[in-house]
C-alpha cells in the first residue's frame, strides 16, 4: 500500500511538517505502506502555472499522480486568516475532480492558537466531502501549545488507527479491474463501413 502526504507547510523547520511526519509514522506503522511525502512548498510556482496555463510541470504531475494513485492520503495545512493556506487550497484546485473519489483522508492542520481548530470542521472537512473523499472521523489540530503536552499523542494515534483501518478495508474490498464486454453486435457495427447517404 502507498500513503501519501500532503503538507503546506512554509517554513524550514515547519510544524506542519513535523505534524505530517508524526501522523504519518503512526499510521505506517499500522499499515507497512509506503510513505511519499509531497512539500507544497517546492511546488508553488509549478502550482501558479498550471493555474494559469493549464499544464503542470514536471514536479507537480508527479506529486498530482502520487495523490491519484495513493491508497490513503494524509493532507495538513496550516491555518492563516481562520482557513486552509491559499498554497494547500491551489494544490487541490488543480487536482483532477475524481481524483479523490472513494480515497481514505485524514485532515491535520497547526496554527498558532487553539481557537482556530474549527477549520477541521468548518473549512477542511466540507473541501474533501465536496472531492468526494472518505475522511476519518478523528482531525488533529496542533497549537503551539499543544507540542509536548497532553492529549496530542493521543490524537495523532487515534487518527491514524482510522485511517489505518479504512486504508486495510477499502484495500481488501477493491474489486479487481474486469475487462468491459462489448456484445457482437456493436463489434460487427464498428468493424462495417457506413452506409451511403440516402440509402
Amino acid at each position: 500500500m502507498k500513503l501519501v502526504v500532503v503538507s503546506a507547510g512554509l517554513s524550514v523547520p515547519s510544524s506542519t511538517r513535523l505534524l505530517a511526519d508524526r501522523l504519518a509514522t503512526a499510521t505506517a506503522g499500522r499499515t507497512s505502506a509506503e510513505i511519499q511525502v509531497v512539500e507544497l512548498r517546492d511546488l508553488a510556482v509549478e502550482i501558479a502555472h498550471n493555474l494559469t496555463n493549464g499544464f503542470p510541470g514536471k514536479k507537480l504531475a508527479e506529486a498530482l499522480d502520487a495523490v491519484t494513485q495513493a491508497d490513503g492520503l494524509i493532507a495538513v495545512t496550516p491555518v492563516f486568516s481562520a482557513s486552509y493556506s491559499g498554497l494547500f487550497k491551489s494544490f487541490f484546485d488543480v487536482l483532477e475532480k475524481d481524483a479523490l473519489t472513494g480515497k481514505p483522508v485524514l485532515i491535520a492542520a497547526t496554527g498558532g492558537s487553539a481557537r482556530h481548530s474549527l477549520v477541521l470542521e468548518h473549512a477542511m472537512r466540507p473541501l474533501f466531502a465536496y472531492l468526494r473523499a472518505v475522511i476519518v472521523p478523528t482531525a488533529v489540530y496542533a497549537a503551539s501549545e499543544d507540542w509536548g503536552a497532553e492529549g496530542l499523542s493521543e490524537r495523532i494515534e487515534r487518527a491514524a488507527g482510522e485511517l489505518g483501518t479504512l486504508m486495510r478495508g477499502l484495500s481488501t474490498a477493491r474489486p479487481a479491474k474486469q475487462a468491459k464486454v462489448i456484445p457482437f453486435a456493436e463489434q460487427l457495427a464498428a468493424l462495417s463501413p457506413p452506409s451511403p447517404s440516402g440509402v
